[in-house]
């Protein structure tokens, strides 16, 4: 299994990460929240969306609806209005007023913390609710982003020909100490160094391990 879904050995894996615990030595979520329920929305809001545009918007928003109830009292209308900067605003409103509905009438007003209750959620597929489970409950999972499927194919960390395929395959490449913090170490690496189109290779600390499958 190892063969076909990674490049690196064991040991080129583990020292990868090693190298970029020691390079993003306190790794964590970019997006500003403060609870696990405005976390959630900022993953959705996040979609195609920078972290930086979502943090613009999600102050005024959170003002205005700091919990599910009062989130599921607003109209789609009110929450675009105060989200419209960002791209399918509109789509994005119509999922926070729905899943905040769904998360008081199915959840009593708590963000649930498994997996499969997540997924029902409107407007929360794989990737968004990994995000929550690693980042407000501190799971082990890995949520791939373009930034982690792009550094994964391009160093051979791992393999696939889309995001799922490499959210499928990623965990069982990780070293256990590394799982909690693996998400975050691969997006950041992603996001400053092994960019989409300025690739910074002269000041990759992992040059040496990277397979460079650009």
């Amino acid at each position: 299994m190892v063969a076909k879904t990674s490049l690196l050995n064991k040991e080129q894996r583990e020292n990868m990460l090693n190298i970029l615990s020691s390079c993003f030595p306190n790794p964590k979520s970019e997006l500003k929240f403060h609870n696990p329920f405005e976390l959630l929305c900022a993953v959705v809001l996040s979609a195609q969306a920078t972290d930086e545009s979502v943090n613009k918007i999600t102050p005024e928003l959170f003002r205005l609806a700091p919990t599910p109830s009062k989130m599921s009292e607003l109209s789609e209308d009110a929450v675009g209005n105060v989200i419209r900067t960002i791209g399918l605003w509109k789509a994005k409103a119509s999922y926070l007023v729905k899943l905040s509905k769904m998360l008081c009438d199915d959840f009593n007003g708590v963000v649930p913390s498994t997996y499969d209750e997540l997924i029902k959620l409107p407007g929360v597929g794989s990737k968004t609710a990994k995000v929550v489970l690693n980042v407000a409950f501190n799971k082990p999972t890995v949520a791939v982003d373009t930034h982690i499927f792009r550094v994964c194919n391009r160093t051979g960390f791992c393999l696939g020909k889309t995001a799922k395929e490499v959210e499928d395959r990623i965990v069982p490449l990780i070293d256990e100490k590394y799982l909690l913090h693996a998400h975050h170490l691969l997006l950041l690496h992603g996001r400053y160094v092994c960019k989409a189109r300025t690739l910074l290779c002269n000041e990759c600390k992992i040059a040496s391990i990277c397979k460079k499958r650009i």
